[in-house]
């Protein structure tokens, strides 16, 4: 079986498909893998330490994907709407292992079917433990929380934790994340490590206790709606008007105090929850930084641009940065090349390095978007919620 991994064509994604580890860990699998020249440059992985593992070099994408049986991408490959048509390059019968934002991007998801390309959408991932392994949203998240601690420490004025001195004390910074999910928790563990009062706010109940148990102060909204708030695969619901009223009004305080803040809040599918509003960072002090980790689906903050840093006229930054773990190009690559092949490799026949998938799979059923021509994920189809 031959597996091409791709270079990223999209401006400002620095990730790669596959690391030197997952090669050497297909090719014992009786695999042959085909990596496109320069694939892994922007994660500072050479060519050489990509041949080092086992795998081929092609010099185009051309060259990559001919005759490959498996097409490992991070971003969703481009159409004649992007600029650049990725997908007309792709083999007939292919199969396609990527983060597709198939919710969202159903033209891309189309533009596939009608290639005959057989298409995984690595984030749909079901949230069971079996997949846990598998799963590019939660490895990915974990480290944009992460990085928007940092980039907000970098960018703040001030020192993070609480340091006593000859000539006085100075306090700490006061964090505020909004939503416990993986990056929130991350975020929150990261800003209480540099010495921060950190306090969270999320409208999942259940938050309550991860919160705390990093360091954190919950704020609680309303109990009973917050215990109801959560779906069965982990993710939040949206929540009433009533509820994003009592929420809005529970942690203005808070945000007006707040020297850092950082939004995670995403619900899949569909645009993000606006909780930070223009005149409650009208309200905040000159200096204090937010991070809205949550711009690339419209943003949780008014006033946050995709890509952009900007600077309120009372003295708030917002960084809106696109592709948060792209700025960790090396371990967000590791990270995902981990959950290809924790995906793909059960897949793989361990004698004779066939592909053999079971189409009854729960993780195969869950993220299979196109096949056969067509679409066929039920929430793409109406099918399904």
């Amino acid at each position: 079986m031959k597996i091409a991994v791709l270079k990223e064509r999209r401006p400002g994604e620095t990730r790669v498909a596959a690391t030197p580890e997952t090669v050497k860990k297909f090719v014992g699998l009786a695999c042959d893998v085909v990596v496109e020249s320069d694939a892994g440059d922007p994660s500072n992985i050479s060519n050489a330490a990509f041949e080092e593992a086992g795998a081929h070099i092609a010099q185009s994408p051309s060259d990559a994907v001919k005759g490959a049986d498996v097409i490992l991408k991070v971003s969703r490959p481009m159409t004649g709407a992007d600029g650049e048509n990725e997908v007309s390059g792709l083999p007939e019968n292919s199969i396609l292992m990527s983060s597709l934002q198939a919710l969202t991007e159903k033209d891309a998801v189309e533009a596939l079917a009608q290639q005959k390309i057989t298409a995984f959408a690595m984030e749909l991932m079901p949230r069971i433990t079996r997949a846990q392994s598998m799963d590019i949203l939660s490895s990915q998240s974990n480290l944009a929380g992460y990085k928007a601690v940092i980039d907000a420490a970098a960018t703040f004025g001030r020192a993070m934790p609480m340091m006593m001195t000859a000539a006085g004390t100075i306090a700490p910074a006061r964090v505020l994340v909004f939503g416990a999910g993986v990056a929130g928790l991350q975020a929150i563990a990261t800003a209480k490590r540099l010495g921060a009062v950190v306090l969270a706010t999320d409208v999942r109940y259940a938050a309550k206790e991860q919160v705390e148990s990093l360091g954190g102060k919950f704020i609680v909204v309303d109990e009973e709606a917050m215990r109801a708030a959560e779906t069965e695969g982990g993710y939040a619901k949206e929540m009433s008007d009533e509820f994003k009223q009592k929420q809005a009004e529970a942690v203005r305080a808070e945000v007006v105090k707040a020297d850092i803040v950082v939004t995670t809040a995403l619900i899949p599918g569909r645009p993000a929850p606006k909780l930070v509003a223009a005149d409650v960072v009208a309200a905040m002090k000159a200096g204090s930084i937010i991070v809205d980790l949550a711009v690339e689906s419209g943003g949780n903050v008014e006033g946050s641009q995709l890509g952009e840093t900007v600077t309120t006229d009372n003295g708030v930054t917002i960084i809106g940065h696109a592709n948060m773990p792209a700025r960790l190009a090396r371990d967000s690559s590791a990270l995902y090349a981990r959950n290809l092949f924790n995906f793909l490799s059960p897949m793989i026949d361990k004698e004779t390095g066939d592909l053999n998938i079971d189409w009854e799979d729960d993780v195969v059923t869950g993220t299979l978007v196109a096949k056969e021509g067509q679409v066929v994920h039920p929430r793409l189809t109406g099918e399904g919620g």
